[in-house]
């Protein structure tokens, strides 16, 4: 099973404007609301690729109780600890005229230890071995930046595979403690080094320092550009599959839950890559944080081209 940690979960509210302008009135030609949170978007890409998730973490209110329907209506099992306020909502404004995507995040309540402490005991005393563990995602403003490493060290010791997806101190954190799997987008991998990437070459030669803690496979993404696929052994350059793109929300989470699922299959590299930049393609021509569909990712599978990397530049 691939257990996911939610710890700021959200009320995904996607809100199309053709054309949408600051400081002036627009009108919404359509709205849906998703369960979302990094955490949960990649157990709900799990459900689609048929594997089992369960998905963890804090909700509050009306929303968590919301959040917690929709994942009951997708059969997704699920295990939250409930909270005192108001588990946020993040509006996800789409202007698909000038492929504009603007996020307007709310905070999140704060957690208390107690139930902070009744989350993680909730994970770790329930993985094994079998399992794949998920930490995606931001956590509420009073939470310590080293909680991604703790739970990444505690489900070490279990031999429990764990794939980050963070930013900042939790990623930075976070990759200390050694996780099997780290998927920076090219972004954070910038601020997690302070330094402008102009190119693959060089994103690739930072990326590298963090092989040094242990971690086994690095994958980078690059938005509608590919991504880039790096082990000890090999690196792999993915170019960008072509689709008509409806939204970019979740294709990073759609790429996390596909490749926690073939770290679970154990699949070859080549075959994770293929349904990682499949599935994460697939979602971009969806509305909201909703997975692509199967069928589509199966075609997109075929679609995937691959650059082997040898060190020669590549630009």
């Amino acid at each position: 099973m691939i257990i996911t940690l939610t710890l700021n979960p959200a009320v995904d509210k996607t809100i199309e404007i053709d054309a949408f302008q600051v400081n002036h009135v627009n009108r919404v030609s359509s709205a849906r609301l998703d369960a979302g949170g990094k955490g949960i978007n990649v157990s709900k890409v799990v459900h689609v690729l048929g594997e089992k998730s369960k998905a963890v973490g804090i909700l509050a209110g009306k929303s968590g109780g919301f959040i917690k329907k929709q994942l009951d209506l997708l059969e997704i099992e699920n295990d939250f600890v409930f909270v005192e306020g108001e588990t946020r909502t993040n509006i996800k404004i789409v202007d698909r005229i000038n492929s504009l995507n603007t996020d307007i995040n709310e905070k999140g309540p704060d957690i208390s230890d107690y139930d902070l402490e009744e989350v993680i005991n909730k994970i770790i005393e329930s993985v094994n071995d079998k399992n794949i563990l998920v930490l995606s995602g931001s956590v509420p403003s009073n939470i310590d930046s080293s909680i991604y490493k703790v739970l990444i060290a505690k489900a070490k010791k279990k031999d429990v595979k764990t794939i980050l997806d963070a930013d900042g101190e939790l990623l930075r954190q976070g990759i200390e403690a050694g996780p099997y799997l780290v998927k920076p987008n090219i972004h954070e991998l910038e601020r997690l080094y302070n330094t402008k990437i102009a190119s693959i070459n060089e994103a690739i030669e930072i990326a590298r320092d963090i092989l040094k803690y242990g971690v086994e496979l690095i994958v980078i993404s690059l938005g509608g550009e590919g991504s880039i696929f790096m082990t000890r052994e090999e690196t792999v350059i993915v170019e960008g599959i072509e689709v008509d793109a409806i939204s970019t929300v979740g294709a990073g989470d759609s790429m996390v839950g596909a490749l926690a699922v073939s770290t679970h299959r154990g699949y070859s590299l080549e075959k994770a890559i293929k349904l990682a930049a499949a599935t994460s393609a697939a979602a971009v021509m969806t509305s909201g944080t909703e997975p692509g569909e199967l069928r589509v990712i199966k075609e997109l599978q075929k679609k995937v081209k691959l650059i082997t990397y040898d060190n020669r530049r590549v630009v």
